[in-house]
């Protein structure tokens, strides 16, 4: 036995120290190895919308329906398989609903509790009693495991749950096992979960998503272009703290920064009332201002000009500085010309703006911030900096987080794998250093924690810079389109100039051979896996399927953005994937909380199998059997090794 491999399993026997132990832990092992695997949930581009992210999150995309399903079959109706539902999704809103009508609540409260025990052993059926165990609500932990587990050795079964079950009536404690065994539910339902990009912009509620996901048992965020850059701001890079705030204003969703992360606004307001006084900013409407009064709107447009005017400054002064990332062509100020109000673009063409009004702007260094627009940038620097809740939202993305993620044999990402016309990967540079495919994302990934922890203060800039980069660089495999064009956008009436062409990878995605090469560039098998993401909304209303070819590419952005529920025709796609196969769901849109608990509405509106087979995988076909099977081997070792006397046992 070689020295390592020793000292190895001399380790091992501290946690093993005997024959007995050692064996337990084997046959517990093997025993997982032969359980349904967990169910993993899947969802994507979440942008802000708090209540749907939650809903969804609750129902487990029809998770929790289908159990309801498989225990209950035809011996409930449909009302009370929605009654069921709604109560395990909103437990305490829907007793006080509840409370309102019926009329004998004690025998509600049995009903109710002898079928969510009976849903809650189905559920629990697929784990260890360890697992289920570490689950519970501390409080009733001792009370709900006798209740979900069968005990051989009681004779009249049905006489001692019944005690139990009365016994909790009578101490009027009903409502909170109620509640206890919804949310168990819920817990359970779902094993694993996986965000797929784009918590932050456009809805009103990400910092809500951020604080539900730190508390949530399991999960990964495969980080997407609007998160990276939050991420920017957060490290204090300049331009991608205007970035953030400019999307906020647009989209009237200035509360966020205000309200949700306690970032002060009246610099800027300040100094926009001021530099543009005499401005209306007409071409800086605001979107979803339905709430704000009249002098509300003029404040906001004014500070939204010029939150964009110090953006496309610091984006000029990025640009020059970092060369490396060949994306000058979008220094557009001094293609102005302010005394005809035009602005020739890199093609040559001269186009008329739609505001030439630039009272910040030296034509002279058109790229410099004025003294004003200094002071507001340092101001919201130090608060983007010293924000405790965002850099703890911030943590977790960086903690449970990163640009892609191997996962059972899928691959997750949030926007697209950057390829040439002919499909084979595309080569980038980034600081010097050319690559291509997984090994793109491994060193922009790496890139971006120098940004947070690197003590080298350049290597720390580096890294804040290629935050910005990630959200706008056509090379970026979060932006995917061959420019960003927010100036255009802004200034110019001709539609042509703000088109943004997206990249090869969503022309070629239904080549086979070409989504193949990229599953083989990660590691995977083709026949086997799937790429999973999403960032680009799929048109359903246009006929638009979210597979592509054959079931081997999913794209799971249909919508949850209200902003984007017009062109997509739903309210976003979601993903499960059980042990018999991936289940593909699309949802109605959201009304509210109220409408769900008190009209019993869900809005997981079909669900479409894109793999399913009748053959159950089980945990030992798992990335987690994988390795439990690799502990199995440690732990033969060391039962060897015990048996030969080479380690002795510590009775």
């Amino acid at each position: 036995m070689r020295k390592e491999e020793l000292r190895y399993l001399q380790r091992l026997a501290e946690l093993y120290p005997t024959i007995g132990k050692a064996s337990t832990e084997i046959i517990n092992l093997q025993s997982i190895l032969n359980l349904p695997k967990g169910t993993e949930h899947f969802m994507s581009d979440l942008h802000g919308e708090y209540e749907a992210f939650s809903h969804v999150l609750r129902n487990g995309s029809g998770a929790v329906r289908k159990k309801i399903n498989d225990v209950f079959g035809h011996t409930l109706s449909n009302s009370d398989k929605r009654a069921l539902a709604t109560l395990i999704y909103y437990p305490r809103e829907k007793i006080q609903l509840v409370k309102k009508t019926e009329e004998d609540m004690e025998n509600w409260y049995k009903i109710t509790l002898y079928r969510l025990i009976e849903v809650c052993k189905t559920t629990a059926s697929k784990y260890t009693r360890s697992k289920v165990r570490k689950a519970l609500p501390p409080d009733y932990a001792y009370v709900i495991e006798e209740l979900i587990t069968e005990k051989a050795e009681v004779l009249d079964k049905e006489a001692y749950y019944n005690a139990i079950v009365n016994t909790i009536i009578d101490i009027r404690r009903a409502e909170n096992f109620i509640i206890a065994l919804a949310e168990l539910i819920q817990r359970l339902v779902v094993d694993h979960l996986h965000i797929l990009g784009d918590i932050y912009d456009r809805g009103p509620g990400p910092h809500f998503i951020m604080e539900r996901l730190s508390e949530y048992h399991s999960l990964d965020i495969q980080w997407g272009n609007h998160d990276v850059v939050w991420m920017g701001a957060a490290a204090g890079q300049p331009a991608c703290i205007a970035t953030v705030i400019r999307n906020s204003i647009r989209y009237g969703n200035l509360d966020i920064l205000e309200d949700g992360y306690g970032i002060n606004m009246i610099p800027l307001a300040t100094f926009a009332m001021e530099a543009y006084r005499e401005d209306p900013c007409s071409v800086f409407e605001i979107k979803g201002t339905a709430n704000y009064s009249v002098t509300e709107q003029e404040l906001s447009r004014k500070m939204h000009k010029a939150i964009a005017v110090i953006q496309f400054k610091l984006e000029g002064q990025l640009l020059r500085k970092r060369r490396e990332f060949h994306m000058e062509d979008r220094c557009l100020l001094h293609r102005i010309d302010p005394e005809k109000g035009t602005i020739t673009l890199p093609d040559g063409k001269e186009y008329a703006l739609l505001d030439s009004s630039f009272p910040t702007v030296d034509w002279k260094h058109p790229y410099e911030l004025s003294q004003g627009e200094k002071d507001v940038m340092d101001r919201l620097e130090s608060a983007f900096r010293n924000c405790d809740r965002l850099q703890k939202h911030i943590r977790l993305l960086l903690d449970k987080g990163g640009l892609y993620k191997i996962y059972n044999g899928n691959l997750l990402f949030h926007g697209c794998i950057p390829l040439n016309e002919d499909g084979s990967l595309k080569e980038v540079q980034i600081y010097g250093k050319t690559c291509k495919g997984k090994e793109l994302y491994d060193v922009l990934e790496s890139y971006v924690r120098r940004a947070f922890y690197a003590v080298d203060t350049e290597e720390q800039k580096r890294g804040r810079d290629i935050l910005w980069y990630i959200w706008a660089a056509p090379n970026s495999p979060l932006f995917g389109k061959d420019k960003m064009t927010t100036f255009e956008r802004y200034f110019i009436a001709d539609e042509e100039t703000h088109k943004e062409k997206k990249g090869a990878y969503y022309r070629l995605l239904e080549r086979e051979d070409v989504v193949d090469s990229m599953l083989r560039e990660f590691g995977l098998d083709p026949e086997e896996s799937h790429i999973i993401n999403g960032h680009v909304p799929v048109h359903q209303g246009e006929g638009e399927s979210p597979v592509k070819c054959g079931g081997k590419v999913i794209v799971i952005d249909g919508g949850f953005c209200k902003a984007y529920q017009k062109v997509t025709g739903i309210a976003g796609y979601t993903l499960i994937y059980n042990s018999y196969g991936l289940l593909l769901a699309a949802h109605e849109p959201f009304t509210s909380k109220e409408a769900a608990v008190s009209r019993e509405i869900d809005i997981a509106s079909n669900q479409v199998a894109v793999r399913y087979t009748s053959k159950r995988r089980l945990v030992g076909d798992t990335d987690n059997g994988k390795a439990l099977r690799e502990r199995i081997e440690e732990l033969t070792r060391l039962l060897d090794a015990y048996r030969k006397g080479i380690i002795k046992e510590k009775k």
